[in-house]
């Protein structure tokens, strides 16, 4: 059984540390599991609720100072048999186009995490 949750979210960019946060609002942080430059957030009933991407400029394969430029991001995570799938979709703008980018972490993890899935939209 998978249980599912619907919530609205925030991001932030820390352009002089290169970091990418993104996390939901109004839910109760528990414990992270670090992994690479990925630190991924979950909260008092284990969905993933956060994340932050160190060196996102790099992660990415944008520039830095385009990163300042997101807009409308989102976020679908899924925890299924000890697997975490993350994929994140927001867009920016580039020489006055509007770029679509959808990256994809999947990772799979030793501590027991009960199934879950979480999307989630600024």
């Amino acid at each position: 059984m998978i249980k599912n949750l619907d919530k609205a979210g925030e991001f932030n960019f820390d352009f002089k540390n290169d970091i990418f946060f993104f996390k939901v609002k109004e839910r109760e942080y528990s414990h992270s599991i670090e992994m690479n430059n990925i630190v991924i957030d979950f909260d008092t009933e284990d969905f993933v609720t956060g994340l932050q991407i160190f060196n996102a400029s790099e992660f990415f394969g944008i520039d830095k100072d385009l990163l300042k430029n997101v807009k409308n991001f989102s976020m679908q995570a899924k925890v299924e048999n000890n697997t975490i799938r993350i994929r994140i979709e927001f867009n920016m703008m580039l020489r006055n186009q509007v770029r679509n980018y959808t990256p994809i972490i999947f990772e799979r993890v030793n501590d027991k995490i009960p199934n879950s899935e979480i999307t989630c939209t600024v």
